[in-house]
């Protein structure tokens, strides 16, 4: 269904129970972040925050689309899987072959829906400009400041439109703004996105960049900016087609660019690519860590337009889960059809785990076919759109659900010999993974989890797990006698080995150089008799006894073919904190997010005057002694 605003979007979330009113006075530097991290990591994502009262003339919409049931109303279906079962329907009928005239004429319909779908430019003024505000103020808006060490207020939830200057062709993407002043902010254009080109374009030919921002509207247009098309594909045709009704766009007022004529609110300015660029950042990001500053182009503003009746739509970013979460997971569902229609027919499912925070670990489900064919899939998708950026692919195969992570870990590891059946490679890397030894580019491991053929396997016999007599070998093992030798050991989780999954986890307080490598050989050998096949190695403030949170360290802090060992048959992997005294490691290292303990009082002490529920205690509470120091960049003790 198509939103006619974000009002409306806001009224149907109201109907559905599923959105609170907070009356309150609320400060947008902070405040309205730590409520909200609370309320995003409530069982099920809680609800959509609505803030009246920030001493601003907008409300603040957020948390909007920060749960399944919220990301399908955003988008408005009942399950995220219809979207992308109407693209196959669809695909699949335009790529059947036409042979007869009467098949072609069925065709019309089709044609007629796609055409319906195209976005369409209006000759008029749309509602996103009832109100010009004159002169242009970014401090008239309740920008967010989210985290304690950002580098200021950040736009969060920008539709950033702009045009290649030779094609003329739009882009729609969603890139972090930080305001520096009433006209100016940055834009975090990563070199590996689309607009990024366009901005070597115009330098390249001595142009000024048009450029402008959407602020909320129909959600399918937060959606669609988020969406990995590839290059030359409009996002408005997507969210045309999602929507079921084609976007109605209209020309900025100062610049030569189009943008939604429902918008609620619409920055319109440019890019000099003459321009030094500007230092920016840290901000609190969706790793859970702080990315660091760098240098970003400069974005000047030359006018603020809104609808009478505009809402701020803002969403923050942090330890997951949060609500980018489930917009990853609508990416994750819809975009399954174009990998198997376009790229991969032999994908049956794929899931990517919240702790991984999108481009950590991947999970892939095959019909296997032939010798080889993980490595064949492994290939395809490291070399396709986004899914470069994966640092961990996990391709199994056989009757499996892999949105089961226990039932499906516990058959993956039955079929891999980690000697064997991991591989390893370096390339590109989302410029935030701050554990790259270089930025932007990493390593890549892929474990090949699926039923080996007889053609794959290097030896003639196989391991079988569990092992024979698995009960008595888990408690031959005398975890004080092994701490004892290693008394940097912290902490130890072999629950995983309980549930017949051959991995265990080790807290690790590291003090020397190649200690991760030495500690691990020693390991390997003791629990190499308990069958084991994967050893994780986390930071020793990290609570290995949390699953989640101990896979989202470990993930975020791994460069897997940097970091990792082999020994006894056994695979470690180095999560732990890298630093140049221990690791060589010559970058600056980001501390996770947390927030401080003035604006957690401040938000406990004015709760019961929310209106949102019983009390939340503040998820970084449970947080606060993984952080090193008190700034953006981690200085470990």
């Amino acid at each position: 269904m198509a939103y006619r605003s974000l009002s409306s979007f806001v009224e149907r979330l109201e109907q559905a129970h599923e959105l609170v009113r907070i009356k309150a006075y609320v400060n947008p530097r902070l405040e309205i972040a730590e409520i909200t991290d609370r309320m995003s990591k409530s069982p099920g994502g809680g609800k959509a925050l609505l803030f009246e009262n920030t001493g601003y003339a907008f409300p603040v919409l957020i948390n909007a689309m920060g749960s399944y049931k919220r990301m399908c109303m955003a988008l408005g279906v009942e399950h995220l899987d219809d979207i992308g079962r109407e693209m196959e329907s669809l695909l699949q009928n335009l790529a059947t072959p036409k042979t007869s005239l009467l098949e072609k004429l069925n065709l019309l319909p089709t044609l007629g829906r796609l055409a319906s779908w195209m976005p369409v430019v209006l000759k008029k003024r749309g509602a996103c400009q009832e109100v010009v505000m004159q002169p242009p103020d970014l401090s008239k808006l309740p920008i967010l400041t989210c985290w304690p060490k950002d580098g200021g207020p950040f736009i969060t939830l920008p539709i950033i439109h702009t045009k290649d200057p030779d094609t003329g062709i739009r882009n729609v993407g969603m890139y972090r703004m930080q305001v520096f002043g009433k006209d100016l902010t940055g834009m975090h254009w990563h070199k590996h996105k689309v607009s990024a080109r366009h901005y070597q374009a115009y330098k390249a030919k001595g142009l000024k960049m048009p450029v402008a921002v959407a602020l909320g509207g129909d959600p399918v247009y937060t959606y669609a900016a988020t969406a990995p098309l590839p290059d030359n594909v409009d996002e408005y045709m997507l969210a045309g087609f999602i929507r079921k009704k084609k976007v109605e766009l209209v020309k900025c007022l100062t610049q030569d660019i189009e943008v939604p004529a429902d918008a609620d609110i619409v920055i319109e300015g440019y890019v000099d690519p003459a321009e030094d660029l500007i230092w920016e950042g840290p901000f609190g990001d969706h790793t859970g860590y702080y990315s660091l500053p760098d240098w970003y182009p400069r974005f000047h503003v030359t006018c603020i337009t809104h609808r009478k009746d505009a809402i701020y739509p803002a969403t923050i970013v942090g330890i997951p889960p949060q609500e980018d979460a489930w917009i990853g997971k609508a990416t994750e569902r819809i975009f399954i059809t174009p990998i198997k229609m376009t790229l991969l027919p032999e994908v049956e499912d794929m899931d990517m785990p919240i702790e991984g925070v999108f481009h950590n670990l991947t999970l892939v489900k095959i019909k296997k076919a032939f010798p080889g064919h993980a490595q064949k899939v492994m290939n395809a998708m490291w070399g396709a759109g986004q899914m470069m950026f994966n640092k961990i692919l996990v391709i199994v195969d056989g009757n499996v659900d892999i949105h089961d992570y226990a039932t499906l870990a516990r058959k993956a590891f039955a079929h891999v010999r980690p000697d064997q059946d991991i591989y390893f490679s370096q390339g590109p890397m989302d410029v935030l993974d701050h554990a790259c030894s270089k930025p932007g580019i990493g390593g890549k491991m892929c474990i090949d989890a699926t039923e080996k053929w007889p053609e794959e396997s290097l030896s003639d016999t196989t391991d079988s797990w569990p092992p024979a007599n698995q009960p008595e070998r888990l408690q031959s093992l005398q975890l004080a006698q092994l701490q004892q030798q290693f008394p940097e050991i912290q902490d130890i989780n072999l629950r995983l080995l309980e549930q017949q999954i051959p991995c265990v986890l080790v807290a690790v307080r590291k003090n020397r150089k190649g200690h991760i490598a030495a500690l691990h050989a020693s390991c390997a050998e003791y629990f190499a008799q308990a069958g084991v096949k994967m050893i994780l190695y986390a930071e020793h403030t990290v609570n290995v006894q949390d699953l989640a949170v101990a896979l989202w360290r470990i993930t975020n802090n791994l460069d897997p073919r940097r970091d990792h060992y082999m020994a006894a048959g056994i695979i470690g992997l180095d999560g732990t904190l890298k630093t140049r005294e221990y690791d060589g490691f010559q970058r600056d290292w980001p501390n996770i997010i947390v927030s401080d303990q003035s604006t957690i009082q401040a938000v406990d002490a004015k709760w019961d005057s929310l209106g949102i529920g019983p009390f939340i205690p503040s998820p970084s509470l449970r947080f606060r002694d993984q952080v090193y120091g008190d700034e953006a960049i981690a200085h470990p003790a």
